[in-house]
């Protein structure tokens, strides 16, 4: 049986919410930590916008080097 807050994947019924979002990006801001793009903030929020929306994560885009 895995942990409890394991990582469910799609089907995991914990999805990251606007206000799990707002909270990271005020702590990180409060704290000095980068809260640009690419950032762990910004990441959130991302995720937090798809799940929202219904919108599937992109993929990505992994691809096998060439040989």
């Amino acid at each position: 049986m895995p942990a409890k807050g394991a990582r469910g994947g799609a089907a995991s019924a914990n999805k990251t919410t606007p206000s799990d979002a707002s909270r990271i990006q005020s702590t990180q801001a409060k704290a000095g930590k980068e809260t640009g793009k690419d950032s762990f903030p910004a990441r959130v929020q991302g995720a937090a916008t798809r799940n929202a929306s219904g919108t599937p994560p992109k993929s990505s885009g992994s691809k096998a080097p060439k040989a």
